[in-house]
């Protein structure tokens, strides 16, 4: 099994998260980092996570 493969089994492939080092995080981006698809009830209540809390709302899920 390749490494592709193997990440499109997880329930948020490793090739669409990022730490936020390259750019910030988005509400999108957290919601994916939790596992769940990105509607939008879960984006607003990333977006106000993210505004409440900043890097830590982020970090909770990716230490």
């Amino acid at each position: 099994m390749s490494q592709s493969e193997a990440d499109d089994e997880r329930p948020t492939p490793d090739r669409l998260l990022h730490t936020g080092a390259e750019h910030p995080v988005d509400p999108e981006d957290l919601v994916m980092a939790s596992g769940r698809e990105p509607t939008p009830e879960l984006i607003e209540k990333a977006r106000q996570a993210l505004e409440k809390e900043g890097a830590a709302a982020v970090e909770r899920l990716l230490p």
